[in-house]
């Protein structure tokens, strides 16, 4: 039997929210238009309907027009009706709706057979599923059923759409003193449409603990989110987000290990303009210990806000952590494109350090731009190997340009500012 001669129609539409539309026109016949004046209006291409000649047209919802777009995390919904347009009944009758994807085919539904259609009926099923992957998806639909003189037909129709990235997450880790960690998460809006971000939180292992630094406390000594309790993002905007992570049992170091140990996952719980709501969830988070490299270089003392063009000086702990002992020598370059320069003798030797020991060096830096710039460009030389330790991302400082901002010392054994 072809499919002009099926009894049954398959119909299926995407279940979505309307939009907002700012103008939109509303053409009516000149006869509609009540009353000499409201014609003159008229005449000068203002357009009303019966009933509502006073009120302006303004921002109204649009029910959708096109199939939309899909982003990962959202959950997609779909109307799906089964219509018997034939003068006869129809029998036994079977949905089955797989979605499949590049990596899967998942069943969405396939329930027990209708036993009898007549003649104008309809069957509706209402399908959810939470896209959880990007790329091709492929909506496959079939339709069994059985005609009156006993004959088993099949149909399918596939219907195919894109799911996209909505979030640009980018996650950035600062070792701070003994054995914290901060977490520096950006969060961007990569659609074109605004939204509100509900929630970011980091779901961390049992290993750690972690402390939420996205709050504030007002003049009443309440705490408030820093953001707001719903934070506006429009499309291409970014938020940045900072968490503290303390491990709750010290980690005994192994070198036979990989150096890298999982952190935990960012879990972000967003909202469109009509509140449809979405949820990600990044992939594991892995750090990178610092104490399981052969030297790790931390602020001791610095300050966290610097005047442009005025020198200003800063303590740095050098330590050790590897089995033998070092001749420690630092070589400070000086890039182009750098934000902040160090100042004095490049390539000079700051004496031995023992395995497992630490110093203290104390340097002078010279911000050149203004802006939030990054203390990098430092290389540790072991004299005595030869070998070199490059360090580009030592902490972030403040540059601004007015004198009146003051300068305030950060102890970083308290607490570590990036």
């Amino acid at each position: 039997m072809d499919s002009k001669d099926h009894l049954l129609a398959l119909k299926v539409m995407r279940l979505t929210r309307p939009s907002l539309v700012s103008s939109i026109p509303i053409y009516c016949e000149t006869q509609d238009i009540l009353g000499t004046a409201l014609s003159e209006i008229a005449a000068k291409d203002v357009r009303t309907v019966r009933g509502h000649e006073k009120f302006a047209v303004s921002e109204v919802l649009s029910l959708p027009q096109t199939f939309g777009n899909i982003f990962l995390g959202e959950t997609f919904t779909c109307y799906i009706c089964i219509h018997n347009d034939s003068a006869e009944s129809a029998f036994n009758i079977q949905l089955q709706a797989d979605l499949q994807t590049s990596a899967q085919r998942l069943a969405l539904v396939g329930n027990a057979p209708v036993l009898e259609l007549a003649s104008n009926e309809s069957i509706d099923q209402i399908l959810s599923h939470e896209v959880k992957e990007l790329g091709t998806h492929i909506l496959i639909c079939g339709v069994h059923y059985t005609t009156s003189n006993g004959e088993k037909l099949y149909f399918r129709k596939f219907f195919k759409f894109q799911v996209m990235k909505p979030l640009d997450v980018k996650t950035k880790f600062h070792e701070g003193d003994k054995d914290d960690v901060y977490l520096e998460a950006q969060v961007q809006n990569i659609t074109p449409n605004p939204m509100f971000l509900e929630s970011v939180s980091l779901d961390v292992v049992t290993q750690y603990h972690v402390e939420d630094l996205n709050t504030y406390c007002d003049s009443k000594g309440s705490q408030e989110l820093t953001f707001g309790r719903g934070s506006y993002l429009s499309s291409n905007d970014t938020r940045q987000y900072l968490f503290k992570l303390t491990l709750k049992n010290p980690i005994v170091f192994d070198p036979k290990k990989p150096p890298v140990s999982s952190i935990g996952k960012l879990d972000i719980v967003w909202r469109t303009s009509m509140g449809e709501k979405g949820r990600l969830q990044t992939s594991h988070l892995q750090r990178m210990h610092s104490r399981l490299l052969d030297m790790a270089v931390v602020p001791e003392k610095i300050i966290d806000v610097a005047q442009l063009a005025k020198p200003f000086e800063a303590i740095l702990r050098i330590t050790n952590n590897s089995s033998k002992d070092m001749s420690i020598r630092l070589v400070m370059n000086k890039k182009k494109a750098a934000g902040i320069v160090w100042l004095g003798t490049s390539g000079k030797d700051e004496g031995d350090l023992k395995s497992k020991a630490s110093m203290v060096v104390t340097c002078t830096l010279l911000p050149i731009k203004p802006g939030l710039q990054t203390l990098g460009d430092l290389k540790v030389t072991d004299s005595a190997s030869g070998s070199t330790h490059t360090f580009d991302d030592i902490c972030e400082i403040f540059v601004h340009t007015a004198n009146e901002t003051p300068f305030h010392f950060h102890d970083i054994s308290a607490t570590y500012t990036v």
